[in-house]
């Protein structure tokens, strides 16, 4: 007997499975803009628990550090940040990018990211730019829809064929500007493009008067690894200077990792 959610992660043998973790964390990840405050019998209607098994872990949480609450409602502690910052302090892949990324943003006076994709979300893991800009753009460990930016794109087009389907079966599409590909024909469509020219342009899809470009990363066998991208406000320079002005710098960064990865 195995257990495992729908993702791409390898199924998991029922003995080694642990559900109070599966819960614990899921109570945390009920939490989010929208739901910043929460008695214990909403947390445990967005978890799928009842109202007592989502007080005890709220509870528990509140024992631990990681949540506050009154005698009404509970909400995150900025303790939750540790479990984030462990991800950044451990992983490989930003800790190597990091110099390329200096040396990008030295190079083309423009914030640079580099982007994960993480149940089809894209996750901003490392940035370095201008002082001038970095008040600007997405902050670390940000997650966006992974239809809306030029990253996101990027690496939905890079994904197996059945893994696409799969993300468009469980995912909306909302529209976010006026420019938004909310249709998923007219997405899949872009994303075909994405891929035979190996870069990807979104502009004031997320946000209006802002542009962005990404380039993959790929290991030496080839594997998606994650995404190189600039984001910059719609200013004077056209979309094809943009496009001949940054793309280049990305793909030789990009190609420069690939041998380190």
């Amino acid at each position: 007997m195995t257990k495992s959610k729908a993702s791409s992660f390898e199924p998991l043998l029922a003995r080694d499975w642990i559900a109070g973790l599966e819960r614990g964390l899921a109570v945390i990840e009920a939490f989010d803009e929208n739901h910043s405050r929460m008695t214990a019998q909403q947390v445990g209607e967005r978890c799928g628990l009842s109202r007592t098994a989502a007080r005890r872990y709220l509870l528990t949480l509140q024992h631990l550090g990681y949540v506050s609450g009154d005698t009404k409602q509970f909400w995150l502690t900025p303790r939750i940040m540790r479990l984030g910052q462990s991800y950044l302090a451990s992983a490989r892949l930003p800790r190597i990018a990091q110099p390329v990324l200096q040396r990008v943003s030295a190079s083309l006076q423009e914030v640079v990211y580099l982007a994960v994709l993480d149940a089809g979300e894209v996750v901003y893991v490392s940035r370095n730019g201008p002082n001038r800009a970095m008040s600007s753009g997405f902050v670390l460990g940000a997650r966006v829809p992974g239809h809306v930016t030029s990253a996101g794109m990027l690496m939905l087009a890079n994904l197996p064929e059945p893994q696409l389907e799969q993300w468009f079966a469980t995912h909306r599409l909302p529209a976010y500007t006026p420019y938004t590909i909310a249709n998923p024909e007219d997405l899949r469509t872009e994303l075909k493009r994405i891929r035979r020219q190996g870069w990807s342009l979104s502009e004031q899809q997320f946000d209006l008067a802002f542009r962005g470009i990404a380039v993959p990363i790929k290991d030496l066998r080839g594997d998606l690894c994650g995404a190189l991208s600039v984001l910059m406000p719609i200013q004077g320079e056209s979309s094809e200077a943009v496009v001949k002005r940054i793309v280049p710098v990305l793909q030789e960064a990009a190609q420069s990792l690939r041998n380190l990865i």
